[in-house]
């Protein structure tokens, strides 16, 4: 698990952790061009999200792995 984790990171599991979110929304709320900003892709990578498929993107969930959530309750 990492260490630590920058304030936007914490801020975007804080976002998925509030209610469900869909994949489209969680997508047009936090996409970035910026490779300064890529907390979508980290999230990923770091196993700190994942997607629940469902038939539609409209539909998909994106929630927080035990990994995800480990880390925002350890930084609240």
């Amino acid at each position: 698990m990492p260490e630590s984790a920058s304030l936007l990171t914490l801020e975007f599991l804080a976002w998925i952790d509030s209610r469900p979110r869909t994949y489209a929304e969680a997508m047009e709320a936090w996409r970035s061009s910026c490779p300064r900003h890529p907390v979508w892709d980290d999230a990923l990578i770091q196993g700190l999200i994942r997607i629940e498929n469902a038939e539609t993107m409209g539909r998909s969930l994106v929630v927080l792995t035990p990994r995800g959530k480990a880390l925002l309750h350890k930084k609240s």
